[in-house]
């Protein structure tokens, strides 16, 4: 039997990289790259705007994926609010939307990464898939209003509403966690939340996560892909410290009211029972801070 066939977008991203790593395990994949590069060199790969619809369409006439796994956004409430609303519109929603009526043409699943900051902030913790939605941020909203679209549309899909990942990333793309890492190192303070609290999601977790529901073949869900731990970043610095021998005292407590603009939201924690009921397997975060730094130590 032949290997399902994976078209991956943003394959030379934070999250795309590892996706390629891990899928091309155990799939036949074609990732997908507009600018940066990434590690796509090392697979099968294809440049393109993701904008130009004709030549999108085009790929799915040549590969005709079973699955397409969509990452390709603009991917941070930063770099969303630093560009106008109809630029990160254009990509976060209508891209979404024609990859979606090509999944319904050619018979693909399609597999969405969404966000946890689609939930309301303010409702508590670990909060389930059904959980009121509240999006308070440009980026966040754009990511459901992707959720709505492909509801609207298509007839196969899994929407994964992810955590804040961490980890190291590949090939000039890097996260905030890597920030730290590289400030403590170089004994500088780092300024951390102590009020948003998330359930913090290793890289390779959440591409591994991501094979394992592909081969369950789950459809038509919304599944929250977190970690299994509620932690601020501040939190999160205390156990990277206590773990990696740094000082503590570089660790600088700041709340979200103290950055002008910040959308606040002070906790959206995910409940992963649903994940875990299709057999997906997520590592304890004291877990996986051990290993990294013991690797780093060989």
């Amino acid at each position: 039997m032949s290997p399902l066939k994976v078209l991956i977008t943003g394959g030379s991203g934070l999250l795309g990289q590892y996706i390629n790593i891990e899928f091309s395990k155990h799939f036949e994949i074609l990732t997908l790259y507009q600018n940066n590069i990434g590690n796509t060199n090392l697979f099968n790969n294809h440049q393109v705007d993701l904008t130009d619809f004709a030549s999108v369409k085009s790929i799915f006439d040549d590969f005709k994926p079973d699955i397409v796994f969509h990452t390709a956004a603009i991917s941070t409430v930063h770099d969303c609010d630093k560009l106008h609303p109809s630029i990160v519109f254009e990509t976060n929603v209508k891209i979404t939307e024609h990859l979606a009526e090509l999944c319904n043409n050619f018979n693909s699943k399609l597999f969405y990464t969404s966000t946890d900051l689609v939930y309301a902030g303010y409702r508590g913790s670990m909060l389930t898939e059904t959980s009121k939605l509240v999006p308070v941020s440009l980026y966040a909203e754009t990511k459901l209003m992707g959720e709505v679209k492909i509801k609207q549309i298509c007839n196969n899909y899994v929407i994964l509403r992810m955590s804040l990942l961490f980890g190291f990333g590949l090939n000039q793309r890097s996260c905030f966690f890597e920030h730290m890492i590289t400030n403590l190192n170089n004994n500088q303070s780092v300024n951390l939340f102590t009020d948003q609290y998330r359930t913090p999601l290793f890289l390779q977790d959440a591409a591994v996560a991501s094979v394992d529901l592909i081969k369950n073949g789950v459809t038509n869900e919304i599944i929250n892909l977190g970690g299994i731990d509620r932690l601020s970043r501040f939190e999160l610095g205390e156990l990277v410290c206590q773990t990696g021998g740094f000082d503590k005292e570089l660790l600088q407590p700041i709340k979200m009211e103290n950055i002008p603009n910040f959308p606040i939201v002070s906790d959206v924690s995910l409940n992963t029972d649903k994940l875990k009921s299709f057999g997906v397997k997520i590592h304890d975060i004291d877990e996986i801070i051990f290993k990294l730094f013991n690797k780093e130590k060989r």
